[in-house]
């Protein structure tokens, strides 16, 4: 075997050059190999030391020692040979047999075995001979690192970066598993023949969160961070500090601080050697920051900022699954280049201002008459009441706006699109409707989710009364619950029906009286009924029918052709079909999770904070839309809400469980945002950019979802943005706009994962780069519905399109998962603002919403940019 005259390793002929330094093989002369002083070959004179067992002694019947390789502080280190595996190991024996000692091997073997890293020297097990306790480890034949640099030096440029990013690796590893060093220096560090390094000596290392305070400052004191040093809590940072110490004499062959402790701050590397690589310096000082917060936040992170460092396309070039940590680490450091910050920028300012004017005139507010706000509405609600003789006191009331479209599904059946936008522009028959409900007692909504509807709580309380009202404040519908109990019959007396009429704006005279066919579940004492025609349009007949009980109504409705009645209907119960496919996803989504959870291949720490993050808005969106009264049900529903925010959010572990493992493996790019953020990297600059993105391409869904409606509506479809119901309806006040953006944020969580798997998968099957994106789009406008109406259309396949090619762009080539959920909540938040005009009475929540993302933008974009100049040049050239 050729030996190196430069740094003396044995190493196999590779191309005539050393596999250790680089240097060139002039000659197949060998040279006494130079190992760590446990690990030099015995000596063949008379003065060497066997130790105290001597070669060929065997040991646990398993163990035949071949020679002691080192001894010291801690103990002896004798090479042997695992007879029962036919492999050699070293075996570390303890100096004495204290209590300490014992307890520290015992945490080195129980610590270092956690880590299996080519990088990392493997420990295999504890064991005892002779009433001595050793642990036997993989044996490596080569060097330590300070060995080396004393002899050579420095190390030569590219090899020096090729065993950097080893040490990277091995390190990132271990903290991987939640392992700091805590002892990391070149004593520490084997090369072996091969060239391979590999972190030894596990004796200090302790798990993340679990060190004893007294144990701060054990270690090397001139390896030590300065926060160790002073003895305060030892983090991933300060082995990240002991590693820029590593790449230092690595790179330079000088410690960075020469003359010990105290320190001050590290020369550059500039006036050790003058052809360093100004990334390597760059590096390395960062790593030696005082501040830790101030250090690169991973080894992988280093390692992705040397000089042709990915890490991530070294894993998957290998065929393995990249780690959080490393995806995390992966990509630019920088963030996204000024100028395209700025473009970005000043897109999203022009677009909200587009997006809301635009919206605003394909928003059904806008083609209706709406002049009221929910509180005036209430308001003559009550004197409604009133003048029909209910003048007790409501305990508790609730009210809200809602669509109503059996209209409109009328007008689409007969093709009678002009008659329908005539109607909805007089307000008749209303396509929205407000509900009033007060009662005697608290509205306790006993659903799960505590939201108080017409029917929830059931109106069966004597005294509960319901109202529906047009916006313009005319009655639609009347619903009392009288008396249970009759103390003192009295006679049937009759109602003045002209007092509904008046209420619900329509001339009694052109109405002719008919036989009731409608009833109420109220009790009744008089009923009547009267057919006529909708006012503002008579050709389409209406029939009113009307009931009282002593002297006061109980019942009135207005009711069209298009008015069914509801407690005559069969359930929409879900088909056996669409039943089967959600349980087998279920089950298969539960299969793969508990799959991932077994082989350790899941991020179990990225679930934790997904599912925890949903779950606290789950939480308090539930808080926000639910009813809340003074009554002991009130702690019960708080109990409800809760358990109720625990369902999504562990929908969103097990899901996250079962597919983010191979959406790594294969598509780990689209993660790479995602887990910084996870990692609490919200001030990254790559975050921040991809954040901006995702709010520009948001900007694009609201301008091409209101666009597709107002293009359908042009040319004679019947599209409302009733499928935004609850945006729509929740964006009209303070409460309900915090409300709807939860909701929102929850929904584009979901969505966006399910796109950024299902994107994955097309890649995985089709192989073709342009194949996947294609039969992304194709499966999106063969979806049920694409978001911008249920009527067919050509136009409707062109904006399915449009979004899905959207979506895949934004997927593809702008940030991944992050980007996607960012654009499908602003888009789909600002595709339903409702107001342009502000001067309505509900412009002060779009002012609210174009506040809130305006806001987020500004963040972003000082966050993307991170303190580069803006105007400087930077803007004008590219980065």
């Amino acid at each position: 075997m050729a030996a190196c005259r430069a740094c003396s390793a044995e190493n196999p002929e590779r191309n005539h050059f050393c596999g250790v330094c680089g240097a060139s093989l002039e000659s197949a002369s060998e040279l006494p190999t130079q190992a760590m002083p446990w690990m030099a070959a015995p000596k063949a004179n008379a003065s060497f030391d066997e130790g105290r067992f001597p070669a060929g002694t065997v040991l646990a019947s398993r163990y035949r020692i071949i020679g002691l390789v080192g001894q010291g502080g801690m103990g002896e280190v004798y090479r042997a040979i695992d007879l029962k595996l036919g492999q050699p190991v070293a075996l570390k024996f303890l100096p004495g047999a204290t209590a300490d000692l014992l307890a520290r091997f015992q945490d080195e073997v129980r610590i270092a075995r956690q880590v299996s890293h080519p990088n990392v020297c493997r420990v295999y097990d504890i064991g005892e001979a002779d009433g001595h306790t050793f642990l036997s480890m993989e044996y490596v034949d080569g060097e330590d690192l300070r060995s080396l640099l004393r002899r050579i030096g420095r190390l030569p440029g590219d090899k020096a970066l090729e065993l950097a990013r080893k040490l990277c690796a091995g390190l990132a590893a271990a903290h991987d598993k939640h392992v700091l060093h805590r002892d990391l220096k070149p004593a520490n560090v084997m090369i072996d023949g091969r060239g391979q390094m590999l972190i030894t000596d596990f004796g200090l290392a302790s798990v993340a969160g679990q060190l004893d305070p007294a144990q701060f400052r054990d270690g090397t004191p001139a390896y030590m961070a300065p926060e160790q040093l002073a003895g305060k809590d030892v983090s991933v940072q300060s082995d990240i500090y002991a590693l820029g110490l590593v790449l230092h004499e690595m790179f330079t062959g000088k410690h960075a601080f020469e003359k010990g402790l105290p320190r001050t701050a590290p020369a550059t590397l500039g006036s050790a050697v003058k052809d360093i690589d100004p990334l390597v310096e760059r590096v390395i000082l960062r790593c030696l920051e005082e501040d830790p917060r101030d250090r690169p936040p991973s080894a992988l992170a280093v390692a992705a900022a040397l000089p042709g460092g990915d890490a991530l396309a070294a894993a998957l070039a290998a065929g393995d699954t990249p780690t959080p940590g490393m995806v995390a680490a992966a990509g630019d450091a920088e963030g996204i280049p000024v100028r395209a910050a700025g473009i970005c920028l000043a897109w999203i300012l022009v677009g909200v201002v587009a997006a809301v004017m635009l919206n605003a005139k394909a928003n059904v507010l806008r083609q209706t008459p709406f002049p009221y706000s929910t509180e005036i509405l209430a308001q003559k609600a009550q004197e409604m009441l009133q003048s029909f003789g209910y003048i007790d006191r409501p305990a508790d009331r609730a009210y809200e706006f809602s669509y109503d479209t059996s209209y409109q599904a009328y007008a689409e059946s007969r093709e009678r699109v002009s008659e329908y936008q005539n109607q909805l522009a007089k307000g008749q028959p209303a396509a929205i409707v407000f509900w009033y409900r007060q009662s005697p007692l608290p509205l306790v909504a006993r659903g799960p989710d505590a939201v108080v509807s017409p029917a929830v709580p059931p109106p069966v309380i004597s005294g509960m009364i319901g109202l529906k009202l047009d916006p313009q404040g005319r009655l639609l519908q009347l619903d009392a619950v009288p008396p249970q109990l009759e103390e003192r019959p009295s006679q049937p007396s009759p109602y003045n029906w002209m007092v509904l009429f008046t209420a619900a704006g329509l001339d009694m005279g052109r109405f002719t009286a008919a036989e009731p066919q409608w009833l109420s579940l109220a009790g009744f004492d008089a009923r009547a009924a009267w057919t006529g025609y909708c006012p503002s349009d008579p050709a389409i007949p209406m029939r009113i029918e009307a009931a009282s009980w002593g002297g006061r109504p109980v019942y009135f409705q207005e009711i069209g052709p298009w008015s069914k009645p509801e407690r005559m209907q069969s359930s929409a119960d879900v088909s056996v079909g669409a039943m089967a496919v959600i349980v087998a996803l279920s089950v298969l989504c539960a299969l793969l999770a508990w799959r991932n959870f077994r082989a350790e291949r899941g991020d179990i720490r990225g679930a934790n904070r997904a599912a925890a993050f949903v779950f606290a808005l789950a939480w308090l969106e539930g808080i926000l839309s639910a009813h809340h009264v003074s009554s002991s049900r009130e702690v019960g529903n708080l109990i409800v809400n809760t358990a109720l925010a625990v369902l999504p959010a562990a929908a969103v572990w097990m899901s996250y469980l079962a597919f983010e493992p191979y959406v790594r493996r294969r598509w780990p790019q689209s993660l790479i945002t995602w887990s910084r953020v996870l990692r609490g990297g919200f001030r990254d600059p790559l975050v921040g950019g991809h954040v901006l993105f995702g709010l520009a391409f948001g900007i694009g869904l609201a301008l091409l979802n209101a666009g597709g409606r107002l293009t359908l509506q042009h040319y004679g479809a019947i599209v409302t943005n009733a499928s935004y119901a609850r945006p729509l309806i929740s964006l009209l006040d303070a409460r309900g706009l915090a409300d709807g953006l939860l909701a929102e944020l929850i929904l584009a969580f979901f969505n966006g994962m399910g796109l950024t798997f299902i994107l994955m998968l097309l890649r995985v099957l089709l192989r073709r780069r342009w194949l996947a994106p294609a039969a992304f789009i194709l499966i999106g406008v063969l979806a049920p519905s694409t978001g911008v109406g249920s009527t067919p259309h050509l136009l409707t396949i062109a904006a399915g399109m449009a979004f899905f090619a959207l979506f895949a762009s934004t997927l593809l080539r702008f940030g991944g998962l992050l980007t996607t959920i960012v654009c499908l909540f602003a888009g789909n938040t600002l595709g339903s603002l409702p107001a342009a005009d502000f001067s309505a009475w509900y412009a002060n929540t779009t002012i609210y919403a174009v506040i809130f993302f305006l806001a987020l933008t500004v963040h972003a974009f000082m966050t993307a940019v991170a303190g580069r100049p803006i105007v400087r040049g930077a803007f004008l050239e590219s980065d």
